[in-house]
This record gives C-alpha cells, structure tokens and sequence, in this order.
C-alpha cells in the first residue's frame, strides 16, 4: 500500500497528531510520574511511560487525560490486553477519544461481536468517519449480513480520494464471502484504482484469480505488474501457478481479517502521506493484533520502530517472521539493520552470513554485507561481497548501478583506484547521469590530478542535478582549485559551506582556496573551525587533523613544498 490515495488528507482520518495538554497533577509524587512518563514519551520509549503512567495513575485514578496517556503507550507496545480497560474507561466518562475508540473496536473484534461493531455511528462514537465506514461494511460481513455490508461500502464511496480504496476492501469483502467472479469483476474494472495496484493488492487478485481457475491470467497480471522482478513470493506463486495449483485466498479470508486490513490500509496510507511515525504505528499495531499473521502488517511495525528509535521492539517483530516464510529474508535484513543501530556489528554480520547460506541467491542480501564489512573497513570482504551480489544481478537489470558503485568505494578506500575507476564507469554506463557516481569519480580524479578536465565536466553534470548538496559543490569547488581556477573556487565553496555548514572537510577546502587568493587570515579561520569539527566530531572524515595544524603553523605553501607538490603562484601560473 505504498502508492495510493496521497490525496486523502489526514485529518480527515481524525488523528490528533500531538499529544494533549499536561494532565493536572496534585502532588509532588504523581508531578513526578507523571514528568517522567512524559519525557519517555518524548524519546518514544514506550514501555518506560507506560510504567509511569501507571504510577501516576495509581495517585489519581480518575484522571482521563492519564489514562489516555497510558492507554496510548501500551497501544504503541502493541499490548491490546492492556490498553483495553483504560479505553473502556476513557470512553465511559464521556471523553473523545480516538485512540480509546481504536482500541475498543480492536477488543470487540476480539469479542467476536460484530453486531455492536455494526451499531457504531461513523463519526461519533467511533474512530473517523473513513475507518468507521469500512469498519462497519466488515462487521456487517462477520454478522453475516452480505447486501447489508455492500450496501454499506457503496454508501461510503462518494469521495473521490476515497473510492478507490473503499471498492478494494469491497472487492476483499466479496471474496471473502466466496464471491470471487463478482470480486475479479471490480478488480478487472480498475474500480478499486491504485490501492488494487499495490504489491498486496495485485497478490489478492491473483488469489482470486486462482480461485476462478484462471491461473494463466494470474501470472500474466504477476508479469505486467511487476515487469519481470521477482522476489521470493512471487517466485513461489508463479511457480505454484504454473503448476495448475490452485492459491487459497489469504488476504481476508475472515471478517476479522477483513478489519485488520482496514486498519494496515489507513497505517499505509498514513505512511504514505509521511505522517507521524507514532500515530502511524498505532494502526499497524491494531492490525497486527487483529492479524499475527500479517507479515506486512508486522514489516511496517518493525520500520516505524526503527524510524521511532526503537530498535529492540523493532527486532523483537523482525524475529517474529517464521524461516519458511517468503518473507524472512527481508525481516533478516531489517534485523540486520537494527543490530548495527545498536552498535551490535558482530551480531549484525553473524546474521547476514546466515542469510547466505539460507539465501544466498539473492543479491540484495550479499550488497547488505556488503555495505556492512566496507562500513567495517574490512574493504577486501565488502569486494567479495559487492561481487557476488553483481554475479546474481541480471544484465540488463537498471539498478545494478548502485552495486557497481558500492564496489568501486570499497575498491578505492582499498587503494585500487584502477578497480575503482572500471566499476564507477561500469555504473555510469547504466546511469549515465547519477550525480553520486559522476561526483565520487570526478572527485577522485581531481584527488589523484589526473583527467581534470574530464573530472570538471562530471561534477558539473553532479552539480546540475544535485544543486543543494553541499559535498557535491565541494567538489565542484576544488577541482577549480586543483585547475587554478581559484576565484571560481571561492565562490562553489563558499556555496559548499553554506551548505554544510559544519563538515571539517568542506571547511578545509575552504581554507585553502581562501589561501590561494590572498585571504591567509580567513584561511586560518576556516582551518581553525576545520579542526574543531574534526576533534568534536564522532562521524568518520576524511579530514587530516595534523595537516591542518601544520598549515596553521607555516601556511599552505611551505606544507605543499614539504609534501612535494607544486606551490600555489605555478598552479596560478602567475
């Protein structure tokens, strides 16, 4: 659900996205709770303002502002069981409240009692207007009301920005009920729009494809959609396709099913109006707990942790993908990732080397190692890695760029310019025009002085297409130093700094172009702000902190003699 609907507003789903105003508080005890939660809250570290909240309620138990605050924490944590009571209450003492309506139409779900689901109002005493309608076309399904539920679909479908998704979930909703043909009629009409076109949408159709006996129309729609790339699961659905095996229909195959998809869509679609990383996980988390086994549903809960900070929690739902599933390569990678935000490389890399043992036909997972060990600065593994990954790659495949280009920076951090210039032109002859591979190449030119001219006209295609990246008008800058060209040199890397303002090589280069004109005070400045960055920084730089002293102590030119190049005036031919 990546690439539907973004023309559906947010607040028209009726999400506050900020949280209230401070509960009231009576004395220094519950203050403190209450002060702490709130700070947990801020770093979204949702388990440590749940238990504070709940000391807090303990002192004032009443208070429906905390108990809003808490029954949110425990809903980010996905602990429905706990979120419950607290919702109840909320909505008892006759306060609004979106996330105490989420959470007890999860709990009537889990009921099994579709009919009071039905009774629901949309827009008042449920969740927003949009999610209640749809809430209601499939409680209406699991109270076995079929013309009821798609009389209720089709009531909704007025808004535009809303018809395509509301025809998808009708279409679910006939399959559900054993409706395939009428189901594949909506999909065939393109009634359901782009939210039919999503990677999930197209595998419901196939489903129901199947389920028609239709199967070589379904692999055709596999094949159209997704112009040839595959990946595990639709490797296994074309195969089991083509074998006449007829696919179960697995994206609603419940009302209850039918629901958590109700909520994935609006977390999707929130994702994809890039909203709140927090209020969005709060919709994949209803959909994971109506549906454990929505992988999606658990994937975008692991990303939306990470995005939040969360890596534990993130792990913690990436280790809940079983080995068998199609998708257990892609929750391996993310755990991968969350690892190494936990500074836990061994761990990360012990998980990636399994990976390719149990997938080791898949490039991506031999360029993840590959990222990993050149981040490592174990450069010769980074290339074996890179390596594997490109012999696993297809020809013809456009994106094989990005693995070129990989491998071509592990080669030159190794010292083989000579690799590495093959492999960034090996990249460029896929994409001729990518700033990142024309600047990283025309930079290392311009560092080994050779090819100047040739080195310029690429990283001023770099500058063309990247014009606010201030490490590409770096470079830009200093090849019109390395040419003599040192007023033009200013002026790109004047340009540089105001761009990254606190980059210590960036302000190094800075310096020595001030140098090469004549402005040695404003040099010592830049060298001196150079320095300071590269001592208070914890990021890796390419910036030589001795270098820099020495200029400070005799000047450009006497270390440029003292490193055997050429002085400035010759360089300036004047």
């Amino acid at each position: 659900m990546r690439n539907f609907l973004t023309s559906v507003s947010i607040a028209a789903l009726g999400i506050a996205l900020s949280i209230g105003a401070p509960a009231p508080v009576s004395a220094e005890t519950l203050a403190g709770s209450y002060l702490a939660g709130r700070s947990a809250s801020v770093r979204n570290d949702f388990g440590i303002a749940a238990k504070y909240y709940g000391s807090a309620l303990a002192r004032d138990p009443s208070n429906v502002e905390l108990m809003e605050s808490a029954a949110l924490s425990y809903l980010a944590l996905g602990d429905i069981s706990k979120a419950l009571p607290l919702a109840k209450a909320i909505i008892d003492a006759g306060q609004r409240s979106h996330v105490a309506q989420m959470v007890t139409t999860a709990g009537l779900i889990d009921d099994g009692d579709f009919v009071a689901l039905a009774a629901h109002e949309a827009g008042t005493d449920g969740i927003s207007p949009w999610v209640d309608g749809l809430v209601k076309g499939w409680a209406l399904i699991g109270s076995d009301d079929v013309s009821g539920a798609l009389a209720q679909f089709d009531s909704i479908e007025a808004d535009a920005g809303m018809r395509g998704i509301v025809q998808f979930h009708k279409a679910l909703a006939l399959a559900t009920v054993g409706r395939y043909a009428d189901a594949e009629a909506l999909f065939a009409s393109e009634a359901p729009g782009s939210a039919a076109r999503t990677r999930r949408g197209v595998i419901a159709r196939v489903e129901i494809l199947s389920q028609l006996g239709r199967n070589e129309d379904a692999v055709q729609v596999i094949a159209s959609t997704f112009s040839g790339a595959t990946d595990p699961e639709l490797d296994i659905l074309i195969a089991n396709l083509e074998t006449g095996a007829q696919l179960p229909f697995t994206h609603a195959p419940t009302a209850r099913a039918g629901l958590s998809e109700v909520f994935f869509t609006f977390a999707a679609l929130l994702r994809a109006e890039q909203a709140s990383d927090y209020y969005t996980l709060l919709y994949a988390r209803i959909a994971r707990h109506l549906r454990p086994d929505h992988v999606d549903a658990l994937l975008l809960t692991a990303e939306l942790l990470e995005q939040l900070g969360q890596y534990e929690l993130a792990i913690e739902e990436y280790r809940a993908v079983d080995a068998d599933d199609p998708a257990f390569h892609v929750a391996e990678l993310g755990r991968a990732a969350g690892l190494r935000r936990l500074d836990k490389v061994d761990q990360a890399i012990e998980v990636l080397e399994q990976l390719t043992r149990s997938h080791g036909n898949l490039a991506v997972v031999h360029a993840t190692l590959g990222d990993i060990f050149r981040a490592q600065d174990q450069d010769q593994a980074a290339i074996a890695a890179y390596t594997k990954a490109v012999d696993l790659t297809d020809k013809g495949d456009d994106r094989a760029w990005f693995l070129y280009f990989s491998r071509g920076i592990a080669y030159s951090q190794d010292g083989d310019n000579v690799s590495a210039e093959a492999d960034f032109r090996a990249a460029l002859a896929i994409n001729p025009d990518q700033p990142q591979v024309l600047n990283y190449l025309g930079y290392s030119l311009v560092e080994e002085q050779r090819k100047l001219d040739e080195a310029l006209g690429m990283i001023e295609r770099a500058v063309a297409a990247s014009p606010d990246s201030g490490y590409i008008v770096d470079s830009l800058g200093w090849v019109y130093y390395r040419l003599g060209r040192y007023d033009e040199a200013v002026i790109q890397m004047e340009r540089a700094v105001e761009l990254e303002a606190v980059d210590p090589v960036v302000n190094d280069h800075l310096g020595d172009v001030y140098w090469a004109v004549g402005r040695k005070r404003e040099a010592q400045f830049q060298w001196k702000r150079a320095l300071s960055f590269v001592e208070f920084s914890t990021m890796d730089t390419e910036a030589e902190p001795d270098r820099i002293r020495r200029k400070l102590e005799v000047g450009l030119d006497v270390v440029l003699v003292e490193e055997g190049a050429e002085p400035l005036k010759v360089a300036n031919d004047n």
